[in-house]
């Protein structure tokens, strides 16, 4: 296998400065009743980086909106409790040397009616579409958008004062944020809408409206996907010049890092070239980004989620590394591996590649 020392180069960009190219993918876990998180979730992110994960993204944390969240289990990034708990999972993570960032999260419209702290009020979302010609809510209205967009401010704003090491922000998966940039959940005709360029405002500003709570300096990541939930096979940007012009205004609007959402890292982006979204992303804006999507492994999360067990996988890895070595991407995110086992990164480190845990549905039961 190709060397792993590439995988434990150092990385700076801003203020963010990392021990190794490392990051442990946002994965919900529901484990803070009544949305706060506890010790056992400091133990939980603790661990990875006492075991060399260099970055740490946390599971989806709801921004300050009624109905941001479809789970009280979900923890929340607003309130004197949630942020408390936050507070100390920073101050665990900080003390075994590793860096923490939340993602901040509004489900939009994969909100069932029902759901979430506030069961009574209607689920938001840019035309009130779950998926394409199916509405179950009325359009967000010009005050909701701004509500939002300053609900994110604050997260941003309150993970500063806490100590985090920047944030992410979730524009991926079709929840809220990727709602609004998906044609086939944005049908609006106000600025909110239009044309692919005119439908990543909401994001945009939400960049935007982070910065200014916080400081120039403060890591802002951008999570974003071509696959929804709705249709796994959609794509925001079916061509190269779709995606530059989609990710030119974020990148002039702030963003410090993309963080390009695959579900298998090693499959290319666009006929002719073998370079994935990470790698387009990274020479389109000349930002550093984050690869991730079956890292390790030989099955891609819905076939493990359906109860397919996931095996480790030495040719994924060389491809990994061989990737790279050559910078396509700057970092990679780690998911599932993570989960079965929390000293993945050491072992990969210390070549016990034979030694890693397999990773099977059953451990989606665990949290440790």
């Amino acid at each position: 296998m190709t060397s792993v020392d590439t995988l434990f180069r150092p990385f700076k960009h801003g203020k963010l400065s990392l021990e190794n190219r490392i990051v442990m993918a946002p994965m919900t876990r529901s484990h803070s009743p009544n949305q706060v998180p506890g010790q056992d979730v400091a133990d939980y992110y603790r661990r990875r980086a006492e075991a060399e994960v260099g970055l740490i993204i946390t599971e989806g944390t709801t921004v300050d909106h009624p109905v941001a969240s479809f789970d009280t289990n979900v923890p929340a990034f607003h309130g004197e409790a949630a942020l408390a708990g936050w507070a100390n999972v920073v101050e665990e993570v900080h003390r075994v040397g590793g860096k923490i960032v939340p993602q901040l999260w509004h489900v939009g419209m994969a909100r069932k009616p029902g759901s979430g702290p506030h069961p009574d009020l209607p689920s938001a979302g840019p035309s009130g579409l779950i998926k394409p010609g199916k509405q179950v809510a009325e359009p967000m209205s010009e005050q909701d958008v701004t509500d939002v967009i300053e609900a994110f401010a604050k997260g941003a704003a309150a993970a500063k004062s806490i100590g985090m090491d920047g944030i992410e922000i979730h524009g991926a998966h079709g929840y809220l944020v990727d709602q609004f940039f998906w044609g086939g959940t944005n049908e609006r005709s106000d600025a909110w809408g239009g044309n692919q360029v005119q439908r990543a405002r909401f994001a945009e500003e939400i960049v935007k409206a982070c910065r200014a709570a916080t400081d120039p300096d403060f890591p802002i990541i951008l999570r974003f996907s071509q696959w929804k939930q709705q249709d796994y096979d959609v794509r925001l940007a079916p061509t190269e010049a779709e995606l530059e012009a989609f990710l030119a205004p974020l990148t002039d609007a702030g963003v410090d890092i993309f963080h390009c959402s695959t579900r298998r890292f090693w499959e290319p982006e666009f006929d002719g070239s073998t370079m994935n979204l990470a790698g387009w992303t990274k020479k389109m804006t000349g930002k550093p980004t984050i690869s991730v999507g079956s890292v390790s492994l030989n099955q891609e999360f819905l076939a493990t989620f359906a109860g397919q067990d996931a095996s480790n996988d030495a040719d994924h890895m060389e491809d990994l590394l061989e990737r790279m070595e050559a910078d396509e991407f700057d970092l990679i995110a780690v998911g599932r591996a993570l989960i079965s086992d929390h000293e993945w990164a050491k072992k990969i480190h210390e070549g016990r590649f034979n030694d890693l845990n397999e990773f099977s549905k059953e451990a989606l039961a665990t949290y440790y």
